[in-house]
């Protein structure tokens, strides 16, 4: 259930534009302090875990390992997608929210 409410969200900040998908849009997003959320597939690769893991807790932004890379690429209208980034408060707030209670 929440993993859909989680989704249907990424779909909605997608369409407001508030999204920043693929590797190097995502880093971008982090470095320059945009990003208020960062979503990886659980199925990408350990190296691409690990440099989000470690970007992220340097920049001071949650990350999480969520669902796959069709499925996340797919909730955004896109192809496969290893990482997203959330550029906006509210639609940050909202993820975390239904990911967190996901993750319990």
């Amino acid at each position: 259930m929440n993993q859909d409410k989680t989704l249907s969200m990424l779909g909605l900040a997608q369409k407001a534009g508030k999204v920043a998908s693929g590797e190097f849009s995502t880093e971008k997003a982090i470095k320059s302090g945009k990003a208020s959320v960062v979503i990886v597939a659980d199925d990408s690769s350990d190296n691409t875990k690990k440099m989000f893991k470690n970007m992220c807790d340097y920049y001071k932004v949650p990350v999480y390992y969520y669902s796959d890379k069709e499925t996340l690429g797919h909730a955004i209208g896109k192809q496969f997608r290893a990482s997203l980034a959330v550029i906006d408060e509210g639609f940050g707030k909202q993820i975390q929210k239904h990911i967190g209670i996901g993750l319990e």
